[in-house]
């Protein structure tokens, strides 16, 4: 036997899926999805003001970064529990990563501000007016703003034995000065903080009667600098420099040693304020001495320091585009579709009768959701309401109708997940304010968050009690409807509503799992069901027929599902993945995921549908659901999956999942190597949004 036909009878050489090489750390993949929202300030296909904004939701975005996941990382070094994940590096590894990537980023976002933004603001006669600049007539109103508004509220805090460096808030806006000479008392500190009051907007908008024409605005921060050595009377003022410190805001609580959760978690909001040091930012012209010293009073490293051009909290700048009346640099705003069965029936229930129905919104209107709680509440035939609740909104129109419902006589009862990072304190008022209208209230499992969108209504019909169901990808957040892509579900089907019946039953009572018949369900059954689906794929590639996975969520980390992947790509299944944000999988690798290509869609709309598609060998499968492709959904969460099943609803779902993968301008393509490049159209190719075109086929009018 010659040597070629030996090579040609050995065996393929075995690949351990396992091996941290084909894992995306998914910290720095989170990264990169920060990176990509920031690259949308210079898109020049955004409106101007828009643009504006995703700067100002990448700094909002970094926030919460180091508030969560680099606080997790500092307290796995902290209490020695180091772990790899399945990228294999480890917490100071990432944490090293973290500082370069961001150190790059940081100081290109603040480029993007001040050479392109601002300049461009400036041609639209937008100003943000530097002291420099200030007219005397302007100089006169800043300086009655500051008496009447400003100075009662400043309290300078001088540093001294008996004036400790004070704690300061989590993200607050604060100065250190340097001083010189003597204070009434004979005290020479040489330093003191200046903190701004918090009541205080950060930009403040200067009449347009002295504002020389078009938009002006000052900040906060330029009127302390002004008129901080008035602060310190007989010293000389040496420098002024802001700064602020981000902190560890993840609350942490105890759940199994507490018996009662709310009492629990308002003891630890306080706390929040006043975690451990993240990170500090300066200002880039803050002497490298005072930095130390405030690196030292924060206990920080030289990596948590950066050195900002700029406003240190570029996210409060978000709040000068609702004061600026400019149509012509903003989208363009839309009437979101509405179905014509239920446009033109008196009752919701009607229309649910009638037909199963899907919303894509923000595309098409969130209102049927809504009206569906609206209507229950007044309707004598509805005798009960069940309701999840994630993220809804203080001045939310289904909690009023929930509260409606319950003050009516319904049977209303409300799962809230009062651990919804950053909006507990809601969370609790809203628990408190439907408790008082006597809704029942539950506060899920202890050890998973009940992340499941649900809405379940008990009609009585004739003789016998009918249930309506929404179920969605999104939370019960108007708000959020008009800003997210989320589908909604409306059905009255028999065995779903029972299915959801079930849910609630385990929510809110005690026992063993129990069976479901169309749902997935997570923590029992929605990661082993979306793995058996991936293997019956694998399984038609291995058998020569066509095979297709297609998936969209805002993140996969899971490494199970992760490695059902890459042996789905091995047999040969063409795998399709649209995930928004973090992304472990590592696509384009030989022999593993060639067949895998991972895209982001980032654009107008913040993408949050989270939808599995099998093509089943011709008989289309798919699943809608809450649950994101991450350990925390699959594995510890409540979460839900339902199928579309409604023929003409499944292939409306195909086409416009399809237009994802067809998208060649709001597309980022994931590299092996963990970066992303940016799609764009090939010579002669026409330009394809897939928001732009569900906007045109969705909305009522553009």
């Amino acid at each position: 036997m010659s040597e070629e036909q030996i090579i040609e009878q050995a065996p393929a050489p075995v690949i351990d899926l396992t091996s941290s090489e084909y894992y995306i750390n998914r910290e720095l993949s989170h990264l990169q999805f920060n990176i990509r929202v920031l690259e949308q300030a210079l898109d020049e296909s955004h409106p101007l003001l828009d643009r504006l904004f995703f700067l100002c939701i990448f700094s909002k975005n970094l926030d919460e970064f180091y508030e969560v996941r680099v606080a997790s990382l500092t307290r796995q070094l902290a209490f020695n529990r180091e772990q790899a994940g399945a990228d294999g590096m480890h917490p100071q590894q990432v944490l090293n990563a973290i500082h370069t990537l961001c150190s790059e980023t940081v100081e290109r976002q603040y480029r993007i501000l001040n050479d392109t933004l601002l300049p461009a603001l400036e041609r639209e006669n937008i100003h943000f007016l530097r002291r420099r600049d200030w007219t005397e007539e302007q100089r006169q109103w800043v300086r009655s703003y500051y008496d009447d508004n400003i100075l009662p509220l400043i309290s300078p805090i001088g540093l001294d034995p008996s004036h400790p460096f004070p704690r300061l808030v989590n993200k607050s806006l604060n100065f250190i000065v340097e001083l010189e000479g003597k204070d009434a008392f004979g005290r020479e500190t040489g330093l003191a903080i200046i903190p701004a009051p918090r009541s205080l907007p950060r930009i403040i908008r200067i009449p347009d009667a002295i504002s020389s024409g078009g938009d002006c605005f000052i900040f906060l921060s330029s009127m302390i600098h002004e008129y901080a050595d008035e602060l310190f009377p007989g010293m000389t003022v040496k420098g002024c420099y802001q700064f602020r410190v981000t902190r560890n805001a993840d609350l942490e609580i105890d759940e199994d040693g507490t018996n009662d959760l709310a009492s629990a978690l308002e003891d630890e909001l306080h706390s929040r304020n006043f975690g451990e040091e993240m990170r500090l930012e300066v200002a880039d012209n803050c002497p490298e001495a005072l930095s130390d010293f405030l690196l030292r009073k924060f206990s920080l490293e030289k990596n948590d320091l950066y050195k900002v051009n700029g406003p240190v909290n570029l996210g409060r700048m978000m709040e000068v585009i609702g004061q600026i009346n400019r149509p012509d640099l903003q989208y363009t705003p839309f009437t979101p579709g509405l179905p014509k069965h239920i446009k033109f029936k008196k009752s919701i229930f009607e229309s649910i009768r009638e037909k199963d129905t899907l919303l894509l919104h923000p595309f098409e209107s969130f209102t049927p959701v809504v009206d569906m709680l609206r209507e229950a509440a007044k309707d004598p035939a509805v005798k009960a309401i069940k309701q999840t609740l994630y993220r809804t909104g203080a001045k939310s129109e289904i909690v009023n109708a929930l509260v409606d419902a319950a003050r009516n006589g319904k049977e209303v009862t409300v799962v809230i997940e009062l651990r919804a990072r950053f909006d507990e304190e809601e969370n609790l008022y809203l628990a408190n304010r439907l408790q008082e209208a006597g809704a029942v209230v539950v506060y899920g499992v202890v050890g998973y968050k009940t992340h499941a969108k649900m809405a379940l209504i008990v009609r009585k019909e004739e003789d016998r009690y009918k249930r309506y169901v929404h179920m969605g990808t999104g939370n019960y957040h108007a708000g959020n409807a008009r800003a997210y892509t989320d589908y909604s579900f409306l059905t009255c089907n028999d065995v779903i509503g029972e299915d959801v019946h079930t849910v609630f039953q385990q929510l809110t009572g005690m026992g063993a799992a129990q069976k479901v018949r169309k749902l997935f369900h997570a923590p029992f059954t929605l990661h082993k069901k979306l793995i058996e689906l991936i293997d019956r794929e694998r399984a038609q590639a291995e058998a020569g027929q066509p095979a297709l996975i297609r998936m969209k969520a805002n993140g996969l980390t899971e490494p199970r599902l992760i490695r059902a992947l890459y042996k789905a790509s091995q047999a040969g299944v063409r795998v399709e993945l649209i995930i928004r944000g973090m992304c472990c999988l590592r696509p384009g690798v030989a022999g593993v995921s060639e067949n895998i290509e991972v895209r982001s869609i980032i654009g107008r709309f913040l993408e949050h549908t989270r939808v599995y598609y099998f093509l089943n060998g011709g008989k289309d499968e798919i699943y809608a659901g809450s649950a994101d492709l991450m350990e925390r959904n699959l594995l510890r969460r409540v979460e839900t999956a339902f199928p579309v099943e409604n023929p003409k609803l499944k292939e409306r779902m195909k086409t416009e999942l399809e237009s994802y993968t067809l998208d060649n301008s709001q597309a980022w393509i994931l590299q092996p190597d963990g970066t992303y490049v940016r799609r764009t159209p090939q010579e002669g190719e026409a330009v394809i949004r897939a928001q732009t075109m569900l906007l045109e086929t969705l909305a009522a009018s553009v």
